[in-house]
């Protein structure tokens, strides 16, 4: 891994089997557990191919909080999972001109999550940054 790339992310959760049914059904996310810490789910995403972001005016480019993005094939197919699981939708399917869409929805847990959707999201060639 090369300085300054984020290697880890922690969602905090009130209950940890919900929350992980939550990602593992939502995103297909392989779950583990680690004995040596009590409820704490480590979760692998698979390879990831390139990332990124942006940093932006606070309530006016971006939201008011720290957001994580998850690129999905099709929004229009998790949105409806999202109150399944436990979770609701904050922002429906809203399209980034030229690039593809976005939506964010809370998970079970209250931690707030994007997903984007590329133009060409399901042949892996659209990226959010």
């Amino acid at each position: 891994m090369a300085h300054g790339q984020i290697t880890h992310i922690e969602f905090p959760a009130d209950d940890t089997s919900r929350a992980g049914r939550f990602y593992r059904e939502l995103f297909g996310w392989e779950l583990g557990e680690m004995p040596q810490f009590p409820n704490y789910l480590l979760f692998s995403m698979g390879a990831i191919e390139r990332a990124g972001g942006a940093i932006g005016m606070r309530g006016q480019s971006v939201g008011e909080k720290l957001r994580i993005y998850v690129e999905v094939d099709a929004i229009d197919a998790v949105l409806p999972r999202v109150p399944e699981l436990g979770g609701k939708v904050v922002t429906p399917r809203t399209e980034i001109k030229g690039q593809g869409w976005y939506a964010v929805v809370e998970d079970s847990e209250g931690s707030e999550i994007g997903l984007y959707e590329g133009r060409n999201s399901a042949a892996g060639s659209s990226r959010l940054a």
